[in-house]
């Protein structure tokens, strides 16, 4: 559940990010705690997150659009997309997370924060992506 949240919280903060055109800084992140108290492990986890999807983001985006069939970033929806590139930047970066557990935890996340199309939308396209990446998903 820490996970959950920590990439909730991620979501957040990259949402806000798509809309601004602006990287949040140390100082917006600080700001963005303030009165949330998380765990440790939950905000080190959400800024990990941030961090390496926003590093890697135009690596991120080029493989969503390679991947995605008939749909330009632009054109997905803003809390799709992010979740695709938080998503995305697991299946790229991050060897220590099993890709099911990615995309179950993207699928789970858009049942909460999109739209009742998103859940099969979102699933497509890692699956794809991990397939691409090699990665066992079962």
């Amino acid at each position: 559940m820490k996970r959950r949240r920590a990439r909730e919280y991620a979501l957040q903060i990259l949402y806000q990010y798509d809309l601004t055109g602006i990287r949040p800084s140390e100082e917006d992140i600080e700001k963005f705690w303030a009165g949330k108290n998380p765990h440790p492990e939950v905000r080190r986890f959400t800024e990990e997150i941030v961090s390496g999807t926003l590093r890697n983001l135009q690596e991120i985006d080029r493989t969503i659009e390679e991947t995605s069939e008939h749909w330009s970033i632009e054109r997905m929806s803003v809390v799709d997309r992010n979740i695709l590139r938080m998503a995305t930047y697991e299946l790229l970066y991050r060897a220590d997370i099993p890709a099911a557990v990615t995309i179950n935890e993207a699928i789970e996340i858009s049942k909460r924060y999109s739209d009742r199309d998103s859940p099969a939308f979102i699933n497509g396209i890692l699956d794809r992506i991990a397939k691409r990446l090699n990665k066992p998903i079962h």
